[in-house]
């Protein structure tokens, strides 16, 4: 018998999509490099990326997946970020800020690709909105609020709390990313949460899920 689509896990698709992703990176650094391979020098930085694959592309696509809505267009998008970053690997001199770094190509790609493109909230099955599940919200029609609330935001807003929730970035490392100073970044958080937590609690009649407190 098929496997429901319930029964395939966001994770489980994910180790799909990185598979193929390595895979074909590897065949496309393989025609790039023209059998320069071998050398100690590019089987490390080979071995470096593999490792940012291995360890990020979760993140990456979930994000990805939330910005712009569409399964076809994140793969689409991640599977460019992950070949822009091969080609820019050298400059990503700090492991600890690789996942910023990603963030920040896929933000890019997705201004230059796919930012006027706006499709409809698609299946909340596929959303992943915090990653431990004991803090997702108890039922989908909980969740589809809490996606809605938070997807009626202005871009300004929806922004640095999509990267606070998904990429679990500190106010900090936010205002980086989005080259902005700390309390602007720090006022839009408070800002989104708090329109949030109030469409959320009109919308479902009660208070919006504990994980949303937690990040003031």
């Amino acid at each position: 018998m098929a496997e429901s689509k319930s029964e395939t896990t966001l994770s489980d698709k994910n180790k799909e999509r990185r598979a193929a992703l390595e895979g074909s990176q590897a065949q496309s650094v393989t025609e790039s490099q023209a059998g320069d391979l071998d050398t100690l020098s590019d089987k490390k930085r080979r071995e470096r990326y593999e490792r940012l694959v291995s360890t990020l592309y979760h993140d990456v696509y979930r994000y990805g997946f939330w910005v712009c809505k569409s399964q076809p267009l994140a793969e689409d998008l991640v599977q460019e970020t992950f070949l822009r970053a091969w080609r820019s690997l050298d400059s990503l001199q700090n492991e600890s800020a690789a996942k910023a770094w990603l963030f920040t190509i896929l933000r890019r790609e997705n201004a230059r690709l796919y930012e006027r493109y706006r499709p409809e909230l698609v299946d909340v099955d596929d959303y992943v909105i915090v990653e431990k599940a004991v803090e997702e919200p108890e039922n989908n029609v909980e969740k589809e609020l809490l996606l809605e609330a938070i997807n009626r935001l202005v871009k300004d807003y929806r922004e640095p709390l999509l990267l606070q929730i998904v990429g679990g970035f500190s106010g900090k490392e936010i205002a980086e990313i989005l080259g902005l100073n700390d309390n602007t970044v720090m006022t839009r958080l408070f800002r989104a949460r708090s329109k949030v937590a109030a469409r959320y609690a009109t919308r479902a009649g009660k208070p919006p899920p504990a994980f949303l407190k937690s990040l003031g």
